[in-house]
């Protein structure tokens, strides 16, 4: 694809020369005369690259406004500013605003070429990067078969043709934004934003800036979360971090559907659909006094609960399956034969959950290990420290024999419950007893069945 490039200059003949320059080296064009026909093309569609003059008619810095826009629209869009009127301070100025390069006039026509082919290459880049990582998430498929992924995916069918607000709980790792989302995705607004703040990565004073924008006294706009997403999903993650006194302003947006920017006066209409997630227990958090009770019933008009994936084990050979494919096939090489059923990854505690066993298969693809048993070896120098039989013969060591067997049954009858999804025939088979023998141990020992 053929990169467009904006000339923004008040000058006629510098604009025609700088048209005929780009064109004869292979680019696109759009022209613009004076601030106001350059704000109209920047709103109308972003280009790839925009060259700015820094004075034009609105005031003597006008291109520092026009590159503070596109940056608050699309911080990758590389900006290049041109001044017949430079100094230092004004070249540290836009470089501070975010511009790629400053060049002064009269240019060199080369030197100028050789600033727009580094910036497509730059914005090219950027481009891949993004597009690659969003192939690798958007391709994610909710894998498992256990009853609380069954059942989750069963709500995401029902719920994403409504508007209605949804609360996604989970331990870190789980899918949480996978779920978000895929409920996007099979929605109505899927061709419109799909927008992630995370609550857990601002700095207090960082958030009511990320969320409603700031207008700002050279007039330039800081564009805030909620209007980056309108007519779309909002994504508000580790939303029990955000301080009480913005939960009140969020509230009064689900209320009013409008809110100000920082330093505005008008209000500005919105349509978001919102996702909240979070990690926390936010009844808990309610509490504790740290999140508002009103603001819960408002977002969790429905409520996901992604459970963590020691309490899904009979999810984990599908996932190792599935990521062994999705991961070999990214980084092009031959699909890694690992062991669905090692114990190692079986028994293992993954506190990281399936972003955890996901990095563990991407680690082994990088390796690229040539037998099966290089792959086990990386596996359990992996898991080592958190080997289940390690843990089991620990906490073993400090009571009689017949207490550590006890122990050990109990653990371990119920890893295999929970790796065969309880269902009681395939354990037994598995375990090496009768059914009518499993269900007496299981009561002997105090483990609830499952089914």
């Amino acid at each position: 694809m053929i990169a467009e490039i904006l000339i923004v200059d008040d000058n006629s003949d510098i604009r025609n020369i700088l048209n005929e320059l780009i064109i004869d080296a292979g680019y696109k064009t759009r022209l613009a005369a004076n601030y106001n026909q350059a704000l109209s093309e920047i709103d109308k569609k972003l280009p790839d690259v925009a060259i700015l003059d820094v004075k034009l008619d609105k005031g003597d810095n006008d291109g520092i406004e026009l590159l503070t826009h596109i940056k608050s629209k699309n911080v990758d869009v590389p900006v290049i500013m041109i001044s017949g009127h430079a100094n230092i301070e004004m070249a540290i100025r836009s470089l501070k605003h975010g511009a790629f390069e400053f060049i002064e006039k009269p240019f060199d026509q080369a030197r100028l070429l050789n600033f727009i082919s580094r910036a497509v290459e730059n914005l090219s880049l950027k481009n891949q990067n993004k597009e690659f990582e969003n192939k690798l998430f958007h391709s994610y498929d909710l894998i498992g078969n256990s009853k609380n992924i069954s059942s989750i995916r069963d709500q995401i069918e029902k719920i994403s043709i409504t508007e209605s607000r949804i609360f996604i709980t989970g331990p870190s790792g789980s899918g949480k934004e996978l779920i978000a989302r895929k409920i996007h995705k099979k929605s109505k607004r899927n061709n419109k934003p799909f927008i992630i703040l995370n609550g857990a990565l601002l700095d207090n004073d960082k958030y009511e800036l990320e969320l409603f924008g700031e207008e700002k006294k050279d007039g330039s706009i800081s564009y805030g979360a909620l209007e980056k997403a309108n007519n779309g999903t909002l994504l508000i993650d580790h939303i029990s971090e955000i301080p009480l006194d913005i939960q009140s302003k969020i509230l009064r947006v689900l209320i009013d559907q409008k809110f100000k920017r920082i330093n505005g006066s008008n209000d500005i209409k919105v349509d978001v659909r919102l996702i909240c997630s979070s990690n926390k227990d936010l009844k808990n958090e309610i509490h504790l006094g740290n999140f508002r009770e009103d603001l819960y019933h408002r977002i969790s008009v429905f409520e996901i609960n992604v459970e963590p994936l020691n309490n899904r084990i009979s999810d984990i050979p599908l996932l190792i399956k599935y990521f062994s494919e999705k991961i070999s096939n990214n980084y092009n090489i031959k699909i890694l034969d690992i062991d669905e059923n090692d114990s190692y990854i079986l028994n293992h505690n993954w506190k990281g959950n399936v972003r955890e066993l996901r990095n563990l298969i991407e680690r082994i693809a990088i390796l690229q290990p040539e037998t099966k048993d290089k792959i086990s070896n990386i596996i359990k120098e992996s898991l080592k420290s958190e080997n289940f039989e390690e843990k089991i013969t620990e906490n073993s060591l400090s009571v009689p024999l017949k207490e550590a067997r006890e122990k050990f049954e109990k653990e371990y009858l119920t890893v295999q419950l929970k790796k065969f999804n309880g269902n009681i025939s395939k354990t037994a088979n598995f375990v090496g007893m009768e059914r009518s023998a499993l269900h007496r141990k299981l009561k002997g020992l105090g483990i609830k069945e499952f089914n």
